[in-house]
């Protein structure tokens, strides 16, 4: 097993998980659509992740649809006590593999059944309500129905945990008027890094933050530092933009994801990368010179 530090742990949804966990939209197919190139590596990635570690997995029904979470439970069902699976709601797909909204109460009931039943669970460890806003990047608006929905369906048992994804730091004072919010997932990496602020916030109040595109998702970070460090201190430019992220915040959960076996052994050993004080102003500069984009 890998030694995670500087990784270490965080208190997420009642349980110390590690900082370095595991996202399962890559194991669907192109686009995130219909099923894997190879099931067996799928499988095989999930499985070798748990047994490195790994007791954080993030996914969603609406991967594939259904398939990200049927393989999760072919490959790991029955689950271990120390594994969190996080999902999350607000799309469901079309039969072209468009992504359309569903926003409403119950749609969210409906997801919230879907998974339930996709990854065999009687009850979801932590679900994210996903606010459509500008895609990728969040736009004000009032969430209380959708936050008020899921805080039923945790009053029915069905829910443990509460996280919101792509919203404002105005929507998540209003969600916290209605349920404790335990992780915030938005887009957040060493060059898009409109969430500064927030992150400190968060972090005072014990809430994990989750980013999503650590590594710059559909376009990958490209930066000439970031190569030039990377090189210097013997490690790939993706593993020193996760180090860089896990020496952010102690509140920052990752979930890089990968289908592959290679880079799943990549992604965790960016937990044992110590980066000093003067790599860290290196890197730090470069979200500053992009103006946070």
């Amino acid at each position: 097993m890998p030694n995670f530090t500087p990784a270490n742990t965080f208190e997420f949804a009642g349980r110390p998980v590690h900082r370095l966990g595991y996202g399962a939209m890559q194991l669907a197919g192109p686009g995130v659509f219909g099923p894997p190139k190879d099931r067996g590596t799928a499988i095989a990635v999930l499985r070798e992740a748990v047994a490195s570690g790994v007791d954080h997995i993030d996914t969603s029904d609406f991967y594939g649809p259904h398939i990200t979470n049927q393989l999760i439970r072919e490959a790991l069902h029955p689950y271990r006590d120390d594994l969190v699976i996080v999902t999350k709601l607000g799309a469901v797909r079309g039969e072209d593999g468009a992504w359309l909204p569903a926003m409403e109460p119950e749609d969210l009931r409906r997801g919230v059944h879907d998974n339930l039943r996709n990854l065999g669970l009687d009850v979801l460890d932590v679900v994210n309500v996903r606010i459509m806003g500008n895609i990728h990047s969040p736009a004000e608006g009032l969430i209380e129905k959708q936050v008020t929905a899921l805080a039923e369906l945790q009053r029915e048992g069905l829910v443990r945990h509460i996280g919101l994804s792509n919203v404002t730091a105005a929507q998540i004072t209003e969600a916290q008027g209605i349920a404790e919010i335990v992780c915030i997932q938005n887009h957040y990496n060493l060059v898009h890094r409109e969430d500064d602020t927030l992150i400190e916030e968060l972090a005072s109040q014990g809430i994990a933050y989750v980013p999503f595109f650590p590594l710059g998702g559909f376009t990958p970070i490209q930066s000439s530092v970031l190569s030039t460090v990377a090189q210097t201190i013997g490690a790939t430019p993706m593993q020193v933009a996760l180090a860089w992220l896990l020496h952010r915040s102690p509140n920052i959960l990752l979930i890089p994801g990968t289908s592959t076996l290679t880079h799943l052994r990549e992604n965790l050993a960016a937990a044992q990368l110590n980066l000093s004080d003067a790599v860290l102003a290196e890197l730090d500069a470069i979200g500053e010179a992009g103006g946070g984009h």
